[in-house]
């Protein structure tokens, strides 16, 4: 095809050259225009696209000259932005016009029918393909869009989910786009079969894995749920579980999965080949050692003789690099070389060390705080920019960073330093969290009845790490109005201070006790002196007045203290004191979780005591826990407490800083505060100035949970007693029980239920076997 040039001679006539350049694309057909050189470019037709992002896109310029070529060129250029649904290419006297239709934009993506997943998270993961607000609309995108939403649902066990999608048209070249979702019911896991398994049964190996059944408790743990993410986990904890037992070649062959026609239950075979069982036949080193062999190999946890562990073998390799990296070797390479000897079914490692280069920390960067000071992060540091590189250090640095609470996610990585040879950056990247909380709520013991509880709370005011809160309580028995801020740093080496204003109020503090009112209003400091990672000491003082007043039915050591102060005969009426407590106090914490420990070891032990004030006084309290895992899933926690108060100077111990025992915390299945001596008028429990408390808690998984640590079952033992202050503890005395319990870390708060069976109650022992208690922890 030839265009002449004399039509090119009616100036309002324009020639198009799409029919042409389109043909030849399709037919292969050469198809020739004739030649022209461009005088201008014009673009009509754009609504949202700018027009030099046009022109950047055709391979011609204005005095240039424009053939068949270029208008192929041309058009296959901007069809390829995916801008446009429509291109035309015209001549109008030696101007070339450029003509598009441009494909709509996305005005809003939505869903209904979603509730397996947020509509947040939906929107964020199909903008990241393409389909969002002020996306262009193309169709293919949303078609990958709607298979991508179907593969999430299947990943949950929802194989009946059926997705409609409905593309509306509007206003200014835009479109909505609506996902409609019918989710349908979950598959859940009718039976799991385990071929080839011939030393461990089908059982022992169930245990192991998070899927599971249906059960009674499945609807909490969703462990029935079929998800290829689960599944590949459980593939790994039975390598793992086969591995640590010495078999060396153990590997689950294949898995099939299989849905029922109807698509609600869900088939799983896992396909083992166990191999034989192997003992290690020989350990030892070889490599560069600095002179340090019996050190490094002291840290090697296999061992000639025993059964192969594949645990033990991945953590001999940490523990060397972790050695090698706290003398600054950042990347040190271990490598166990295996030589398997299938006949005698033994094997022999040999550790090959390349510590690589020693290295200097050249900067320690802070990305990602948006409101928390970089100093507040910087004075947890524990590696110092331009030392030696200290792997233990930089660990300690990155668990004192997230132990501080005010973020979600603390990162650590330690690349090389660019255009160095002997130096790496540290870079720490936390994601912040709100640190601010507002709390209104309640909780309900069988002691305390209803509970309402008011706080505000800033753990990271403005930023600086301190914290400030008001704290309001209420209960039938107890009442709180307090006033505290900590400064963690209150000097730059780590010396915190904390201050507290309160007045509280306590009834008796429990159902069984008489009636009398004690009222407490004062004020405490106290300094924490850290003097290693674990170990903190506390010094305070602070200023207290107490008022108790009773009547005809107060128990009477209440009534002897009023008499004592006032020289009131009948003991009914107010005393006021005023004292002058000094406290000196000494902590330890090496657990792995304030929250759900299961390993580590908590002891704190704490004394005040008074010379001053009108009740002169000591009080000592020492408290220890212990974790100790006895399996995977199973804990020993070990509790016990100690408490002891004199009066001094010829002074009897001040009644309302006695000590109570019985219920939930101390010794369960008798009735709180219960134990020790009672008033002989009314029969009340007194307390005492001593208490023994001793717990033990086999702590397991709830069935049906996995190993969910937030929901567990346990069985206990409990000892313990209150004694008077001029009574001596006797083991005799002692009270126990033992049971069965619950503990949920539950959306509400804590919650703790037991049934105790007293073990050698006496007579007028008050006792409850079934307790709970909610809004408290263990």
């Amino acid at each position: 095809m030839k265009l002449h040039s004399d039509r090119f001679a009616l100036p309002s006539f324009r020639h198009s050259l799409i029919g042409a350049a389109v043909l030849a694309m399709c037919s292969g057909q050469a198809l020739a225009i004739t030649p022209f050189v461009v005088k201008d470019i014009r673009v009509e037709g754009i609504q949202r696209t700018e027009a030099g992002t046009v022109f950047s896109y055709l391979p011609v310029r204005v005095g240039e000259t424009f053939d068949d070529e270029k208008s192929i060129a041309a058009i296959k250029a901007l069809y390829a932005t995916t801008f446009f649904k429509d291109v035309r290419l015209e001549e109008e006297n030696g101007v070339l016009v450029v003509l598009v239709e441009e494909r709509p934009a996305i005005s809003t993506v939505d869903f209904t029918g979603t509730k397996e997943f947020e509509k947040d998270v939906l929107v964020k993961a199909l903008r990241e393909i393409g389909v969002g607000e002020t996306k262009i609309f193309d169709k293919a995108s949303v078609d990958r869009a709607e298979q991508e939403l179907k593969r999430q649902y299947l990943s949950h066990g929802l194989y009946g989910v059926k997705i409609t999608t409905t593309v509306t048209p509007i206003e200014r070249n835009r479109v909505t786009v609506m996902f409609n979702v019918d989710e349908g019911e979950i598959a859940r896991i009718k039976r799991i079969n385990i071929v080839g398994n011939k030393r461990f049964s089908d059982k022992e190996l169930r245990e192991i894995m998070a899927l599971n059944t249906s059960g009674w408790f499945t609807w909490y743990s969703k462990a029935d749920q079929y998800s290829k993410t689960k599944l590949t986990g459980d593939i790994e904890a039975l390598k793992s579980f086969y591995l640590n037992r010495g078999y060396l070649e153990a590997n689950i062959e294949s898995t099939q999965v299989a849905i029922t026609p109807d698509k609600k239950d869900i088939y799983l075979t896992v396909n083992i080949s166990e191999g034989e069982k192997y003992t290690v036949s020989n350990v030892k080193l070889d490599g560069e050692m600095f002179g340090r062999e019996d050190e490094l190999k002291s840290l090697l946890l296999l061992r000639a003789g025993e059964t192969y562990s594949g645990e033990l073998l991945t953590e001999s390799n940490k523990r060397i690099s972790d050695r090698l990296g706290t003398f600054g070797y950042a990347f040190a390479n271990v490598n166990a070389n295996p030589e398997i000897d299938r006949d005698k079914r033994q094997v022999a490692f040999t550790f090959f060390i390349d510590p690589g280069k020693r290295a200097y920390v050249r900067h320690m960067n802070i990305a990602g705080n948006t409101t928390t000071r970089d100093e507040v992060i910087r004075r947890e540091f524990r590696q110092f920019e331009g030392s030696w590189y200290d792997g233990n250090k930089i660990k300690a640095s990155r668990d004192r960073v997230d132990r501080l609470g005010f973020f979600k996610d603390v990162t650590i990585d330690t690349p090389e330093a660019q255009g160095t040879l002997d130096q790496v950056d540290v870079n720490l990247t936390v994601t912040e969290k709100p640190t601010g909380n507002f709390l209104i709520g309640g909780a309900f013991s069988q002691s305390e009845k209803f509970t309402f509880t008011a706080s505000i709370q800033q753990a990271n005011f403005a930023g600086s790490g301190n914290t400030v809160g008001i704290e309001l309580n209420t209960s039938r028995y107890s009442r709180t109005i307090a006033f505290s801020q900590t400064n963690p740093y209150f000097t730059d080496d780590g010396v915190s201070r904390s201050f507290e204003v309160y007045l509280r109020t306590q009834r008796p503090p429990a159902l069984n006790v008489g009636s009398f009112t004690v009222k407490q209003t004062g004020t405490r400091m106290s300094f924490g002196v850290p003097f290693s990672e674990y170990d903190t000491v506390f010094f305070g003082a602070g200023l207290e007045r107490t008022t108790i007043d009773t009547d005809i039915s107060s128990p009477t050591v209440y009534k002897n203290y009023v008499r004592q102060f006032t020289g009131i005969a009948s003991g009914v009426g107010s005393a006021n004191t005023n004292s002058l407590p000094l406290t000196a106090a000494w902590q330890r914490d090496s657990r792995d979780s304030a929250i759900t420990p299961t390993l580590g070891r908590y002891q704190r032990a704490n004394l005040e005591l008074d010379l001053v004030g009108n009740s002169k006084y000591y009080r000592a309290v020492y408290e220890q826990q212990w974790y100790r895992p006895l399996t995977r899933s199973i804990t020993l926690a070990l509790k016990g407490e100690l408490d002891y108060g004199r009066g001094l100077r010829g002074t009897n111990y001040p009644v309302f800083k006695n000590f109570y025992g019985g219920g939930i915390g101390s010794v369960r299945g008798y009735q709180s505060s219960s134990l020790g001596v009672v008033d002989p008028v009314n029969f009340d429990a007194l307390g005492g100035a001593k208490r023994v408390i001793g717990n033990a808690e086999l702590q397991m998984p709830f069935p049906g949970g996995g190993l969910d640590r937030s929901l567990r079952w346990f069985g206990f033992v409990d000892g313990g007693q209150v004694y008077q202050e001029r009574q001596k503890i006797r083991a005799s005395e002692l009270r126990f029980s033992a049971g069965l319990g619950v503990s949920w870390i539950s959306p509400v708060g804590p919650l703790k239920l037991s049934y105790a069976k007293p073990l050698n109650p006496k007579p007028g022992d008050r006792l409850e076997r079934f307790q709970f208690q909610m809004g408290t922890g263990f």
